[in-house]
């Protein structure tokens, strides 16, 4: 048997004891050489067959890597596993802790923080896109439809409307524009988005992610090549709908990758990106 401690690794006062799974890797790594399914059995007084069912998910997941061992006779040499050296790949993640500094850096530094957070999501939106099919033009229904499948894969839980969009009830002082919207030729006028990817940092930076989301949008009908774009976004206009409007591109923002509608002057004010695209507050 190869060397190492035999003991189960002990859990800290208030913690819950650790998984089979974790047992399995704890002894992998205590051991000073390769473990065969059998030993590493021995060890942890369980069944070979648990053992080998958690060392091929360890497996999978990059935390362990497989070996042959010496030969202690005829046949074939053993197969041992020893840990990947490293970080383990399957630990915890933390990415809201990541997107509260990141948004919360950009707050507090960038001059406009609304038109930084659009251009980068115009950026990644054209990124993300769908190419155009070469001498090809995109119809108002091809792009509306790619734009939904786009986000429909992000997790905005999309859906397509038409006609005046709904205000929960509430007052409206720009109701005005809802009767303006222009009819697009596929019929659908807005997009309503069921659920935001990053919802929990809208209470503190709505600032950031709602332009952010209006750039996605706009970045990626401008790499499609699209006769539309999305003019503003209005956050909340169900308790649990964001609703996007769309128009015609405008003739001084043809459509295209990189800074377009609304995102081509500084300083415009809060809530605002610019004279072609906007979010609501």
């Amino acid at each position: 048997m190869a060397s190492g401690s035999g003991r189960r690794p002990a859990s800290s006062a208030g913690e819950a004891p650790p998984s089979r799974r974790d047992l399995v890797l704890a002894v992998i790594r205590e051991s000073l050489a390769p473990l065969s399914v059998t030993e590493v059995a021995e060890r942890l007084d369980i069944h070979p067959n648990t053992v080998r069912f958690h060392l091929d998910a360890l497996l999978a997941a990059g935390a362990v890597e497989r070996g042959s061992g010496e030969r202690a006779g005829p046949g074939r040499p053993p197969v041992v596993y020893a840990a990947r050296p490293g970080m383990d790949p399957a630990g915890p993640r933390n990415y809201r802790l990541l997107a509260e500094i990141l948004t919360g850096h950009l707050a507090a530094t960038a001059p406009d923080p609304a038109k930084a957070a659009t251009d980068a999501g115009r950026a990644w939106g054209a990124f993300l896109a769908p190419p155009p099919v070469p001498f090809q033009e995109v119809t108002e229904e091809q792009a509306v439809g790619g734009l939904v499948t786009l986000l429909d894969g992000l997790g905005f839980r999309p859906e397509t409307r038409s006609g005046e969009p709904p205000h929960a009830g509430r007052p409206r002082s720009d109701s005005h524009v809802s009767a303006g919207q222009p009819r697009l030729a596929g019929g659908t006028t807005h997009i309503g988005l069921r659920h935001c990817p990053f919802l929990e940092l809208v209470d503190t930076r709505a600032q950031i992610v709602c332009p952010l989301h209006l750039g996605l949008m706009q970045g990626a009908m401008a790499a499609m090549g699209a006769p539309l774009t999305a003019t503003r976004l209005e956050p909340f206009a169900e308790p649990d709908l964001c609703l996007a409007h769309l128009g015609p591109v405008p003739g001084d923002h043809p459509a295209r990758p990189g800074p377009g509608p609304g995102m081509d002057r500084p300083g415009t004010p809060q809530g605002h990106t610019g004279s072609q695209g906007r979010v609501e507050t």
